[in-house]
């Protein structure tokens, strides 16, 4: 019998405190960026700060025709349990789009797909495969939030390597590991970097692939915008430059978020690895979701191809609304690089801006008042701080809100905002 919770009786031994939680919560820490959602959903807030796919551009019609499809030709397939790799089919189209293995339906292309809930899975199954509690992940400083807890939540002890305009400095890595550093792997967003919007150029991918095979680390590619590219030449993918790369990928960005589909490319021994943490933890990926996926990404009209036209064209429009706002209203107070594609810009204050409030953490509390949110660096601080750099996005905001932001953030930046 379940008695009711009551004082102790006398000379009762005391009733023993509550079961503790968890340290792997308190090494993981709350992301700043998630955080500041609840803020940034007021109507009086206009956000500069998530990286939300713009609404816009989610292809409603072509889901719900796609869904309406599956549920009359397959129902049963679309709507039961799945493996754990992942709907076979999609995988197949994972392999052939990363040219690995010999193409679509080619079996050692298909081993080493792994279907995941989003490319957040991936990232935190990646980890745990590769890293024991304890081991190192190098990776570029400032770095992506969502990496940094997938890794910190593992064990892992994070190392901070030195970025610049051009992403990760392959040759900071290179002293650290000629110093003793021996990361299982380094984690880099090779094209268009979160949050710098970095690409990381030809010489420098090639000496990370040479430093992976001497060195015997992983390399893992997460590489959610390459496909938003719309200025600047592309760079040859990591994945044909060494086998120790993994590559992530993941359909929020092509099509949208609610989805949660992404894929992990590996060698098939680590492909089977994943498989195995993945059972644990959700046992497959929504087998409704791959299905409709499946059946939009590989239609042989070229749908994809001409939808991604769709979401650059209103991407590039809305950075360079965003640059051009930035010039016009904030002058040279802000120092930054103009987008070749993604859904970021990164900022850095320039002397003197900001007055007294030099700290971008700082100043967005004077920016939320104003009425505009945007992420300070510090959010992104692996090893350094980044206390003068923010974070824009210009993908979900237009063109209107994006001007009347910027106008907000010059109230915020300046001496005399209240």
């Amino acid at each position: 019998m379940v008695k009711s919770a009551a004082a102790p009786l006398a000379g009762s031994p005391a009733r023993p405190p509550a079961p503790r939680i968890a340290r792997a919560v308190a090494r993981t820490g709350s992301s700043a960026i998630r955080d500041l959602l609840e803020i940034t959903e007021r109507p009086e807030i206009i956000s500069l700060a998530g990286g939300l796919p713009t609404p816009d551009a989610f292809p409603v019609a072509d889901l719900a025709r796609a869904t309406a499809e599956v549920l009359a030709d397959d129902p049963h397939a679309a709507l039961q349990y799945g493996a754990s790799e992942g709907f076979r089919p999609l995988r197949a189209w994972v392999a052939d789009r990363y040219r690995v293995g010999g193409g679509t339906g080619h079996e050692a292309g298909v081993a080493g797909v792994t279907i995941t809930h989003g490319s957040q899975q991936a990232l935190e199954l990646l980890a745990r495969a590769t890293t024991d509690p304890g081991e190192v992940i190098a990776l570029a400083d400032p770095g992506y939030v969502g990496a940094i807890q997938a890794f910190r939540s593992a064990g892992a002890e994070l190392v901070g390597i030195a970025s610049d305009r051009h992403g990760l400095c392959v040759d900071d890595l290179e002293r650290h590991l000629a110093a003793g550093l021996r990361p299982t792997l380094v984690y880099v967003v090779a094209t268009f970097d979160n949050p710098t919007g970095a690409t990381l150029p030809l010489d420098r991918r090639l000496a990370l692939a040479e430093l992976a095979d001497r060195y015997g680390f992983w390399i893992v590619d997460d590489d959610p915008y390459g496909t938003l590219r719309w200025a600047g030449p592309a760079v040859t993918p990591l994945r044909e430059l060494s086998d120790r790369v993994i590559s992530v990928g993941t359909t929020s960005k092509m099509l949208c978020p609610g989805l949660r589909v992404g894929w992990a490319v590996s060698p098939p021994e680590l492909a089977r690895a994943l498989v195995v943490l993945k059972q644990a933890a959700d046992l497959h990926t929504g087998s409704l979701s791959q299905h409709v996926v499946h059946r939009l990404v590989a239609r042989p009209d070229g749908w994809l191809d001409a939808h991604l036209e769709v979401v650059r064209a209103r991407y590039r429009a809305q950075a360079d609304v965003l640059v051009a706002e930035l010039h016009a209203q904030l002058g040279d107070r802000l120092a930054f690089r103009s987008p070749e594609g993604g859904m970021f810009l990164w900022a850095t204050l320039a002397d003197g801006a900001g007055g007294a409030v030099g700290d971008t953490s700082a100043l967005l509390e004077r920016a939320l008042a104003h009425g505009v949110a945007f992420v300070p660096g510090r959010a992104f601080g692996v090893s350094a701080d980044h206390p003068r750099s923010l974070r824009l996005s210009f993908a979900t905001t237009d063109a209107a809100g994006l001007a009347e932001g910027v106008r907000r953030l010059g109230l915020a930046l300046d001496r005399s905002g209240r």
